[in-house]
């Protein structure tokens, strides 16, 4: 996937925008606004953005996790195509002392677009909360 990534990255984003949002599960989210998130990906360095990938996926933080004392908020699509739920989302609730998990139905990668609403709710009440 990094040979894919690297190799045509417009290409490869263009075709991500499609998870990153899902659209096809009934998220309203114009190709303008599909488009200008995959120029915002473009900006940062094809370096950088292989090397957070393999970070994310390949450092184990549970002990970092399970070690966090302040107030956590976890939000969650389940329909993550890029970070499936089921091994981080619902993994990291698990491993955090005391938090607060919220998952989204029909939502992808991209929950701050396509479930602002339901997310700034949520995040304000937590902040009130907290």
């Amino acid at each position: 996937m990094t040979a894919e990534r690297t190799k045509d990255r417009p290409r490869w984003m263009a075709q991500n925008s499609q998870a990153f949002f899902a659209p096809h599960l009934g998220n309203n989210v114009s190709t303008g606004l599909m488009d200008w998130m995959v120029r915002q990906c473009l900006d940062c360095s094809a370096t950088a953005a292989v090397e957070a990938v393999k970070i994310a996926f390949r450092t184990d933080l549970r002990t970092e996790a399970a070690a966090i004392e302040a107030p956590t908020l976890i939000l969650h699509g389940d329909a993550d195509a890029s970070a499936p739920v089921a091994l981080c989302g619902r993994r990291l609730a698990k491993t955090v002392p005391d938090s607060l998990y919220k998952e989204y139905s029909l939502a992808g990668h991209g929950i701050c677009v396509t479930h602002a609403e339901a997310v700034n709710r949520d995040l304000l009440d937590f902040i009130g909360g907290a």
